[in-house]
């Protein structure tokens, strides 16, 4: 028996990897088993190049938990160790300089275990002793037990073992027993082992029996060796894809399409990607890439590889070229995982492009799908959007569907205001919009539907990256003024009658709306209501940008506008010249003489300083201006009395606001009641 230390003239090797992200400890199972995988298929290579002589076609990878002896064991038929491999491999750690190595690398301990070949130590975030047991393929090579308690110290014996392979017994610690538990094994299993290309057995499959699960006699089986990312495209038809997709996901709907990628230059990487049906709350799809090395399970978080936007497709990414343990700030700086990044975006545009030329009907029927993904796309990466501006749709109400040209094209001639910008109308609910819509339809416009996530971000960048244009939704502002054609037509009423209303109106309507008028046909409606576009789409972005949260909490506005020709707002403005017109002109009379004269006294004020005015004509201003205030307070008493009155004026405004879905409880209750009293 041979005992000694091993090779590092420091004793801290342990603690430090002891330490290795604690929070993700489980990996020691990923990397035994990894390393089991690749003894095997050494073995496999030379038996293939007549170097080995047995038979390996039945080669396997055992794992197996003995709960009551506390140890959990990974066996493999691989190619096995001699005593003088184990002293080099095991207990010569591999690498120089081994001192400043972990003085250098202490505090960065993910820096250490896979990347510099530290695998197999591993086992001690979990156990307290750790056997090898292995018999090396050489002919006539001896069995040999090499055993260490977590410490530099270990011991070195000839065994009995008459299978060649390697076992790794770990003597689990008191603070990692639930790693004894079968579920959390096959568990971890599952998520790491899933696809190595060596058979990977649990345990027996099990079968239920007289009201019990009991074992079988066929092996349980962890993976599936030959995963379709590994297969030749060639190889594969649509039923393969789909069926590896259910492989990955049992629970999703059916992907939309794939994109199969087989790199081998300037990197490699293979994989395929699935597109998902994603129309609401993207974020949940995240983290469904799953990214592998040579088949060994790293990660689902795969921000860095590849860009934000591109985590919202599904599937499998396979590349040597990413280590299996690396820094978050690795992979940010890496220049092959930049290049694979740029790599994954053109070719998913490629694919897209591809399908869109190839049948275009095909893809405006997936396009409901796709357009989260893609808007996405457009807004947080340059390139793509340079790529995708020729097969992005744009969708109007009635569910057509144009590219950006072809949409262009259509309003033009129709939609260029007078000062020569294209506006584009857009909807975001077509059902409380409906009015507004049809206004625009009548004058021959078109309305696009923008109902996405994303939309408002979308519709200002696209006013950015247009020339001329600017996008307009459709309760925004009358018609008349969202693609101003020329001048409105003469108003019906005189600026004096105009403020008179807008008293008897405010009377009414409740204090986030602004009162205006505007002179528009006869036949339009008497009030519409709109909303100020600018602070909308920046509530509406809000939503999605917690920097801009600041504009939720300005309170909702609107417009109330009167159509000064309607004959209803005609009609009221006679109603109140018969009730109330005498006692508002009596105050008019009586106010006309004090502006007279509060106009003379501020021209004889005119270019003097404050010094050189006397003291009775400022007072005698100051009293003339209280007048004057006191009586417009009068007439604005009167008139917001008349209004309150006025079952019309309420009417008109209930009737505006139930166009747009906005009278609701007790105040369209109400306008029940009072339009059937006014029938």
């Amino acid at each position: 028996m041979q005992s000694g230390k091993i090779g590092v003239t420091t004793e801290n090797i342990f603690p430090v990897i002891k330490k290795f992200l604690y929070s993700d400890q489980e990996i020691f199972l990923r990397e035994l088993v990894s390393n089991a995988v690749d003894a095997t298929q050494k073995l496999k290579t030379l038996a293939k190049l007549g170097k080995y002589e047995q038979d390996v076609t039945s080669a396997k990878v055992t794992v197996s938990v003995d709960e009551q002896a506390k140890t959990i064991t990974i066996s493999d038929n691989g190619i096995g160790m001699t005593a003088d491999e184990i002293d080099k491999y095991i207990n010569q750690i591999a690498f120089s300089g081994a001192e400043e190595f972990l003085d250098k690398y202490k505090d960065k301990a993910e820096a250490i275990i896979g990347h510099f070949g530290l695998g197999f130590y591993s086992a001690f975030m979990v156990a307290g002793t750790v056997d090898i047991v292995t018999k090396s393929y050489q002919e006539g090579a001896k069995a040999v037990k090499w055993t260490c308690d977590g410490s530099p110290n270990y011991s070195l014996e000839e065994v009995e073992k008459t299978t060649v392979g390697t076992d790794i017994v770990l003597h689990v610690d008191a603070d990692s027993e639930e790693y004894l538990k079968k579920e959390k094994i096959e568990e971890l299993l599952k998520k790491y082992c899933k696809f190595l290309p060596v058979t990977i057995v649990f345990g027996k499959k099990q079968e239920w029996k007289d009201g019990k699960y009991v074992d079988t006699d066929e092996d349980n089986v962890i993976n599936n060796t030959a995963p379709a990312w590994t297969l030749k495209p060639a190889d594969l038809k649509d039923e393969d894809y789909q069926n590896f997709y259910k492989e990955l996901y049992p629970m999703a709907e059916d992907p939309l399409f794939y994109i199969h990628l087989n790199v081998d230059y300037p990197f490699n990487l293979t994989g395929i990607l699935y597109f998902p049906k994603i129309r609401n709350n993207f974020e949940v799809q995240k983290n469904k890439i799953q990214l592998y090395c040579n088949q060994v399970f790293v990660t689902d978080s795969v921000e860095g590889i590849v860009p934000d936007f591109l985590t919202l497709l599904h599937g499998v990414l396979d590349s040597p070229d990413i280590p299996l343990n690396v820094s978050r700030s690795y992979l940010q700086s890496d220049q092959n995982v930049k290049k694979i990044s740029s790599h994954i975006t053109k070719k998913v545009s490629d694919r897209l492009q591809e399908i869109f030329k190839s049948d275009r009907a095909e893809f405006e029927k997936k396009w409901d799908d796709l357009k989260l993904f893609i808007t996405y796309g457009m807004l947080s990466d340059e390139k793509f959007y340079d790529r995708a501006k020729d097969f992005s749709l744009l969708k109007n109400v009635d569910g057509k569907y144009f590219t950006f040209e072809e949409y262009k094209t259509l309003i033009k001639d129709n939609q260029t205001d007078k000062n020569g910008t294209l506006i584009y109308l857009y909807a975001n609910d077509p059902e409380t919009q409906y009015s507004y819509i049809q206004k625009a339809k009548n004058k021959g416009y078109d309305v696009l539907l923008m109902d996405g996530h994303l939309d408002s971000h979308l519709i200002s960048q696209l006013e950015q990256k247009f020339e001329k244009v600017s996008f307009s939704r459709v309760d925004a502002d009358i018609i008349e003024n969202l693609v101003k054609k020329e001048d409105l037509q003469e108003s019906a009423l005189q600026q004096a009658e105009k403020d008179d209303l807008k008293e008897i109106f405010a009377s009414q309507a409740a204090t986030e709306f602004m009162i205006q008028f505007e002179n528009l046909s006869a036949e339009e409606a008497p009030i519409i209501v709109t909303q100020s576009e600018y602070m909308r789409r920046m509530k509406d972005m809000a939503q999605m940008n917690p920097g801009m949260s600041f504009y939720n909490q300005i309170p909702d506005s609107y417009n109330l506008i009167i159509n000064s020709n309607h004959p209803l707002i005609v009609k009221i403005n006679e109603d109140k010249k018969a009730s109330i017109g005498d006692s508002l002109a009596k105050v008019d009379s009586e106010i006309a003489p004090l502006k007279a004269e509060k106009t003379q006294l501020e021209e004889a004020k005119k270019d003097k300083k404050d010094e050189e005015i006397p003291a009775a004509d400022k007072e005698k201003l100051d009293a003339v201006s209280k007048q004057i205030l006191e009586l417009e307070r009068k007439k604005q008493d009167a008139l917001k009395a008349y209004g309150k009155e006025n079952q019309k004026v309420k009417q008109l405004i209930d009737l505006a606001l139930i166009s747009n879905n906005m009278l609701k409880g007790e105040a369209l209750e109400s306008f029940v009641k009072r339009s059937l009293s006014l029938l």
